[in-house]
């Protein structure tokens, strides 16, 4: 698993870098024909390829498959192996992406490899769908992925473990809105009055942004870009903010989507444009219920007590959710720091994972 691991860790796969995401595709695609599993790869004429692969087919007509859902993409740039090399240190696996999510990846596989070992036949074929741009949103194979997942029986997602190996059973949906304002430039200090100035009906209506958020029930609003202006000297014609928006429930999103359309300029003058939407729903806990008890039930037999989490970032299993599947995440490796220099793993954690995942698979 380590030396897989590694392997895929040093073939460095941002998002937006088409080129080195069609390498992790071929590399994954490579050990998925090692694995006996027959693999597609996704093309797409700006984004990376994605897979869609399949185990244990030819089962009988109208069997639901079991659908594990990956990704490929991670957040670092091409480079980021000079300065954080795949190393290991007292226990723990470190390097670009290992954590969110390679290693999840790995594990996936050792399941499929460790069913295989032991002759265990799954009762329905199992697909493998590993996207290529989830950190940017899941724009490319978005239409596949639903497609997919609509014929599934249940969504096991190879994201990492929450905080002391638990298992993600709700994520928050997320969005982004920009609101831009367009007012008129004057000279400040000769004829001010005959502006309009664009930054201050921007704070005003980010003051009205603010009163939509619910933190109590989860639906928070964060302004995390604002710009707009030229001189000090100069009534600014234009200003604009990015705006995060998380959702605790799929409920939320339409009012929240209306009232923040609805927004009216204060000053007769101005005029707002405002664009974005939730892009991801929230994955609510009523999807993951019944596979976190079996989960539970079967890390106890394998020795391993098996907690739950929320959290507030989303993931692909926000979409498979909200279609009604029954979707439980964060199944991938055990550690810390997604995005973040100290990124790692904890090797010992990794067949463990792995041994879980197959039980779900062989059980379902």
């Amino acid at each position: 698993m380590l030396r897989c691991l590694e392997a895929a860790v040093n073939i460095e796969s941002p998002t937006f870098s088409k080129p080195d995401i069609d390498r992790m595709a071929a590399f994954f695609a490579d050990r998925i024909r090692k694995q006996r599993g027959k693999v597609r790869v996704l093309r797409h004429p700006t984004a990376g390829s994605g897979l869609l692969a399949e185990f244990w087919g030819g089962q009988p007509r109208g069997s639901k498959p079991i659908f594990i859902l990956g990704h490929l993409d991670t957040v670092w740039e091409v480079g980021t192996l000079k300065r954080m090399p795949f190393r290991i240190r007292k226990g723990r696996a470190y390097g670009p992406g290992i954590f969110d999510m390679k290693s999840g990846i790995v594990c996936g596989l050792w399941a499929i490899r460790a069913l295989q070992a032991c002759g265990i036949r799954p009762r329905s074929p199992v697909h493998f769908f590993l996207n290529s741009d989830e950190e940017a949103s899941s724009v490319a194979f978005r239409t596949q992925l639903l497609a997919e997942a609509r014929k599934a029986r249940a969504v096991l997602v190879l994201e990492p473990a929450a905080a002391g190996g638990a298992l993600k059973t709700s994520r928050k949906g997320v969005g982004e809105f920009r609101i831009t304002v367009h007012g008129r430039a004057a000279h400040a200090g000769i004829n001010p009055g005959a502006g309009v100035n664009a930054i201050s009906e921007l704070a005003r209506q980010l003051l009205r942004v603010e009163k939509l958020a619910r933190p109590r029930k989860g639906l928070t609003l964060t302004v995390g870009l604002i710009e707009g202006g030229t001189r000090s000297n100069v009534v600014p014609e234009r200003a604009a903010a990015s705006i995060d928006v998380r959702i605790s429930r799929l409920k939320d999103r339409e009012p929240l989507e209306r009232k923040i359309r609805n927004l009216k300029p204060i000053h007769p003058e101005a005029r707002l444009e405002i664009r974005g939407k939730i892009n991801r729903p929230p994955m609510e806990r009523a999807m993951a219920a019944e596979l976190f008890r079996r989960a539970r039930e079967l890390g106890s037999k394998l020795g391993m007590r098996i907690e739950e989490a929320s959290t507030g970032g989303g993931s692909d299993g926000n979409f498979t959710a909200a279609l009604g599947i029954p979707t439980l995440d964060g199944l991938g490796g055990v550690g810390d720091g997604a995005h973040a220099v100290h990124e790692h793993v904890i090797i010992r954690e990794l067949p463990r994972r792995a041994a879980l995942l197959a039980a779900l698979i062989a059980s379902l």
